[in-house]
């Protein structure tokens, strides 16, 4: 099928799509200005003419956008990630092509802090076994040890942006003593949320009963937390991660749980997901979710129409949202 409309793509991940084929919170915002069309890519090695032919490309989920990819755009004036994360772009290939990656940075806040302290409560109250235990119709409750008081804990957030201060912000409202490590945030932060400042990671990660990661997956953060950090946390400490799964070393953080160096880990992301054995699912103490902390009928709503409102100055030649690479 031809038009003269300039073209929107919609690149949904075959191995775990999203969106659905009417693309209809998408053809609300842009309306009758652009065709609109899905299709569905484990890679951009699946990208057919018309796909390179797009005005604009709204990215679903983890389908790995590669300069080769890149570099078959004929058209393409802005990449939007349907989402907050973009590591699975490369950026700095779009910027030399002129193309403007951009993203949703604060669509799905308030779910995501939301999973990371249903997470902590998880651990903390011990919720899953508790729950495999009383379905046994008579029980012996065996997690004592790790059932905790809140107010006696130590909250640490890795990260203070808008979803970090979300999730300290509810932690404090629980009664938890909240600190931070966040590198890169202007002094003062701290006494605007009333939480307390610690100036190294090492710092953290020895006083936090609970480590909550809410940073960036960057060259800086991957494998942020691997053997030598985990061997700082106290033995009865948690670790909850919903930003992204290689800011956590896989082998370790399992490792780690095996031998019982720490008392748990509720990971809504891991690295190399999903997991990729039984041997994996049965590491103790471990609560996995499906990369899933982002979702609710509101936030998916959310961060659909604001990819296709950033698509649609696209094709209509407006200042774009969001833009991650500096391409004007």
């Amino acid at each position: 099928m031809t038009s003269s409309k300039p073209l929107i793509g919609i690149i949904d991940w075959a191995k775990s799509p999203l969106g659905e084929p009417e693309c209809v919170a998408e053809r609300a915002v842009i309306g009758d200005v652009a065709e609109v069309r899905r299709y569905l890519c484990a890679s951009d090695a699946d990208f057919t003419d018309e796909i390179c032919g797009a005005n604009a490309l709204i990215v679903w989920h983890n389908t790995p956008i590669t300069e080769a990819g890149l570099s078959r755009l004929r058209n393409c004036r802005a990449l939007i990630r349907n989402g907050v994360g973009f590591d699975s772009v490369d950026i700095a290939a779009a910027g030399k092509r002129g193309i403007a990656v951009c993203n949703v940075p604060d669509y799905g806040t308030e779910e995501v802090a939301d999973h990371a302290i249903a997470l902590t409560l998880a651990l903390c109250r011990q919720l899953f076994p508790l729950d495999h235990e009383a379905k046994k119709l008579g029980w012996v409750i065996r997690v004592e040890p790790r059932l905790r008081r809140l107010r006696e804990l130590t909250f640490g957030v890795v990260g203070l942006g808008r979803i970090g201060t979300a999730a300290a912000l509810r932690a404090k409202a629980l009664g938890f003593k909240v600190i931070f490590h966040d590198p890169y945030l202007a002094n003062g932060a701290d006494k605007a949320v009333g939480v307390s400042r610690v100036p190294t990671l090492e710092e953290l990660l020895q006083k936090a009963d609970v480590v909550s990661l809410h940073c960036p997956l960057t060259q800086e953060t991957r494998h942020l937390i691997a053997e030598r950090e985990l061997a700082l946390m106290k033995p009865d400490a948690f670790i909850v991660n919903t930003a992204r799964g290689a800011v956590i070393k896989k082998t370790a953080i399992l490792e780690a749980l095996r031998q019982g160096r720490i008392a748990g880990a509720g990971l809504d992301v891991v690295e190399d997901e999903p997991l990729q054995s039984a041997e994996e699912a049965a590491t103790p103490n471990l609560i996995v979710t499906c990369h899933a902390a982002f979702c609710s009928v509101e936030s998916k709503l959310e961060m659909r129409s604001t990819s296709a409102r950033i698509a649609l100055a696209a094709v209509r030649g407006e200042p774009l949202e969001n833009v991650v690479n500096r391409v004007a």
